[in-house]
């Protein structure tokens, strides 16, 4: 039941994940959702999330950006990092990821997914066949409609906690 909502593995944050750890294992491109995973929602980078992408590119991952937001959010949100970015990418469906994959020009056997929602994040890289990784959300205010989404969330994260561990012990 479920289990395509399901990650295959969860962190406290994107920023307790140990990526250098992920490059070792192979993985060449990470996907990012943006708002609530990267940054609160509507927000623009800081000095975390910056910092973050330089490790990145200094790590020598390739990224990209997959978001359900029209373009101009998203253009304006890659403008400071310069990465790849996939706008209006239909998440759950599998359209998105494997085209931020093909930008990226890497194989999703290589490829993580990072986001911060079951029902698009999680189950659109699932459906895409990558890594997937559920962090919880930066902005604890977040729209009506997201709220509605987060009680539904509430007993499979519930489910997927009694068998697997929520990590955050590593710092990025």
């Amino acid at each position: 039941m479920a289990h395509f909502l399901f990650p295959s593995e969860y962190y406290e944050s994107t920023y307790a994940i140990d990526f250098q750890k992920y490059y070792d294992l192979g993985y060449r491109g990470i996907l990012f959702d943006i708002d609530n995973t990267l940054v609160p929602h509507d927000k623009m980078h800081d000095d975390r999330s910056r910092a973050l992408f330089k490790k990145l590119k200094d790590i020598g991952f390739k990224v990209c950006f997959v978001s359900n937001n029209e373009e101009p959010r998203v253009k304006e949100f890659n403008d400071e990092v310069n990465v790849e970015y996939v706008y209006k990418a239909g998440k759950p469906k599998a359209e998105g990821f494997l085209k931020g994959v093909k930008k990226l020009n890497i194989k999703r056997s290589t490829t993580i997914f990072i986001g911060d929602q079951l029902f698009t994040d999680i189950w659109g890289a699932n459906n895409a066949k990558i890594h997937s990784i559920l962090v919880n959300p930066l902005d604890k205010e977040i729209k009506y409609y997201i709220v509605l989404k987060r009680i539904l969330e509430f007993p499979i994260k519930k489910m997927y906690l009694t068998k697997h561990k929520i990590k955050s012990d590593i710092k990025a």
